[in-house]
């Protein structure tokens, strides 16, 4: 069973940064696509990055393009949000998953897990 942690949330001002993490614990992953989503309080979730790692390609929700960075070090089986010039709307629970062999349309990565085993995600709070 794929076990994830992800950490890094806080509390910033609007304009600020974080970078979130995410711990996975199946070596198999490796060679897995792996995406961050995140859950708004009474919104559903959505994914907002995703990383193929055989191409090197990554993708972002045209809400975070151009202010998130996602990345990977497979050395320590982590995958990272460089998230800055925060906005008060980026406030949510983040969590990672991964999301098949290569990204799907980041309108489409929450297709198939709708029975995922999620992590306990990490709170980021964005205030004005």
């Amino acid at each position: 069973q794929v076990q994830v942690e992800e950490s890094g949330g806080g509390a910033v001002q609007a304009g600020g940064s974080l970078r979130l993490s995410c711990t996975f614990s199946v070596l198999s992953l490796f060679d897995r696509a792996m995406g961050w989503f995140r859950q708004a309080p009474g919104k559903e979730r959505e994914g907002v990055s995703c990383l193929t790692p055989s191409t090197g390609n990554t993708y972002y929700a045209d809400s975070v393009k151009g202010r998130f960075t996602i990345s990977r070090d497979n050395d320590k089986n982590t995958l990272y949000l460089q998230m800055d010039s925060l906005k008060p709307e980026d406030t949510a629970m983040y969590y990672c998953a991964p999301v098949g062999v290569l990204c799907p349309r980041i309108s489409n990565m929450m297709r198939g897990l709708s029975g995922h085993n999620w992590g306990q995600g990490t709170q980021v709070t964005v205030s004005s």
